[in-house]
């Protein structure tokens, strides 16, 4: 096991030296191919400028003379010694050369004074002298110079000639070669600037993804209280802060499941201990009386049903707790299905004396799991009379709008402290353990409820003050097609806590609830929709209905019946 945690740490390093050097190499590399890139661009500008400088100069001095020339009479008595000597002057000034021709093609002047008298038989001369171009442009990049050859004209259509002009090259191709030397020697300097920014950046950009990696091994060795506090960029903080939030789950999921097998072994030893004690008396005593012995496997009896009662509790979670797990999905009548768990638990209600009251305010057919949803809502209202007040009353009221329906389940008992309001979730919590235990509650019901609530894609919410009683409120979608699709890329179903409740004006119905063999109705005071009013209590929705209906009290109080 320790070579293979070293191993892994060499891995891990090698990994981060790879990195690092890949990163240097790219560096460098996009570093200098953006140099050498800019230093090729500054000198293929710098080329053109100067070739455009040139080619104008000498498309201005050449338009100037050809109209010279023209005006003058030059084309015909070549004798004028100042047109010579400025086309001379001109020549030396820009470093190459100017030749006159005239319409049939001889050369009538040469700064060089070679070709004077000769026929010139030039493309760019025949096509200036025949009007097909205004001026032709010619550039030598190995001779060095640029030429331009210009018409002379007479007049706007008549053209009688031609002016060659030549100008060197040489100075700015000098200035490019010299530029290109310093280019070279710069590169040299930068290629050093570039190697050690790019040493010291790949350094710096890899130590936060060092230190990342670092601390999840850290996590990973079973370190997991510690946080990540890596300096760096958005990216890496959000990294951290992902990780983070990763490993707090990760605590929480760990004490859950600490906790969770500490209160398991704690709930399963109870009864079994209880029972090994009971047993062990019977075992230590002759002639036990027969009174004696049937209470004490009474006893026995209720500890074994306890412990069963856990063991089918825990085992409804499991399923329950599988991303697999199918609802049985069908039109129900919430209302029915409600009047049923009522009826079922009428018993109980009349035993601790409680009044069991039904409010619907109108018909709901919900697409559900009657079977799950059944035994949600009975966890709900078998708390809620296990834990009233004497002589208390539990009210289930049934509601609806457009999108959902909402059962409340509200008693007159103990209450939640406001501290434990956010635990009485969770497997095995209880608020009062001593009570909980006496009237036989094992500590999952509402763990149960929560999660059944959770696969119909609906929220469960509690609502309490401490001995002033408690309303758990349930709201889930009438239609299944809905809850799908909130649903998550793995399954899971996002909740809408925030969506206002709208509240269908209610519709007069009755129902029948029976009790002590007697038919009980309930009618909604609203009246019919045509002329009833919006009841008080219709902005708040299903989450504490106050509407004064008369419900059906089911039970409790020596089974009367309002």
């Amino acid at each position: 096991m320790e070579d293979k945690v070293i191993k892994a740490q060499s891995d891990h390093s090698i990994h981060i030296t790879s990195m690092r050097v890949q990163m240097f190499w790219r560096l460098c590399a996009v570093s200098l191919l953006s140099a050498i890139a800019g230093f090729v661009c500054i000198a293929f500008f710098y080329r053109y400028d100067a070739e455009n400088d040139i080619v104008v100069k000498l498309n201005d001095y050449g338009s100037n003379m050809a109209s010279v020339i023209a005006q003058s009479g030059y084309m015909a008595d070549t004798d004028s010694g100042n047109i010579k000597a400025e086309l001379s002057t001109a020549a030396s000034i820009y470093g190459g050369r100017i030749i006159v021709v005239n319409g049939s093609l001889k050369i009538v002047s040469d700064s060089f004074s070679y070709e004077v008298g000769k026929v010139l038989i030039s493309k760019n001369v025949v096509d200036v002298i025949k009007g097909n171009s205004s001026f032709v442009k010619t550039i030598d990049r190995d001779q060095k110079y640029a030429q331009l050859t210009i018409p002379i004209k007479k007049d706007k259509e008549n053209i009688i000639g031609a002016i060659i002009v030549q100008g060197s090259l040489s100075d700015a191709y000098a200035v490019i070669t010299n530029m290109r030397d310093f280019i070279i020697i710069t590169l040299m300097f930068i290629l050093i600037f570039v190697i050690a920014f790019a040493f010291i950046s790949s350094k710096r950009m890899v130590r936060p993804l060092k230190k990342v990696t670092e601390g999840i091994r850290h996590a990973a060795d079973g370190f997991m209280e510690e946080k990540l506090d890596v300096k760096g960029s958005y990216e890496i903080k959000e990294i951290c802060s992902s990780f983070n939030a990763l490993l707090s789950r990760l605590n929480t999921l760990e004490n859950s499941r600490q906790e969770f097998v500490s209160n398991v072994s704690h709930e399963l030893k109870t009864p079994m201990t209880s029972m090994k004690v009971l047993a062990d008396s019977l075992n230590m005593q002759e002639d036990v009386p027969v009174e004696m012995y049937k209470e004490f496997m009474k006893d026995i009896a209720e500890e074994i049903d306890r412990e069963n009662k856990i063991i089918t509790d825990l085992l409804s979670l499991v399923r329950l707790d599988k991303k697999a797990n199918v609802l049985n999905i069908s039109q129900v009548d919430i209302g029915k299905c409600l009047e049923a768990i009522l009826k079922r638990l009428k018993p109980l209600a009349e035993k601790a004396n409680i009044d069991l009251v039904y409010e619907s305010y109108r018909p709901v057919v919900a697409e559900v799991d009657e079977t799950k949803l059944s035994l949600a809502i009975m966890n709900l209202v078998e708390n809620a009379i296990k834990y009233n007040v004497e002589e208390g009353n539990v009210k289930v009221s049934l509601n609806a709008d457009h999108k959902f329906f909402y059962v409340t389940v509200a008693d007159t008992g103990i209450g939640i402290p406001e501290e434990s309001q956010e635990k009485v979730f969770d497997r095995f919590y209880r608020v009062d353990k001593a009570r909980s235990r006496e009237t036989g509650g094992t500590g999952l019901g509402l763990a149960i409820t929560r999660s059944i609530i959770i696969m119909h894609g609906g929220i469960i919410r509690v609502y309490s003050r401490e001995n002033d009683g408690t309303t758990f409120t349930v709201r889930i979608n009438l239609k299944r097609s809905e809850v799908l699709g909130n649903a998550t890329e793995n399954g899971e179903v996002k909740g809408d806590d925030t969506e206002k409740v709208t509240v269908l004006t209610p519709k007069t119905f009755t129902t029948n609830l029976g009790g002590n063999g007697k038919a009980g109705s309930s009618k909604a005071k609203a009246g019919s929709s045509g002329s009833s009013k919006a009841g008080a209590g219709a902005a708040e929705g299903a989450a504490s209905p106050a509407r004064k209906d008369k419900g059906s009290r089911i039970g409790g109080k020596n089974g009367k019946k309002s």
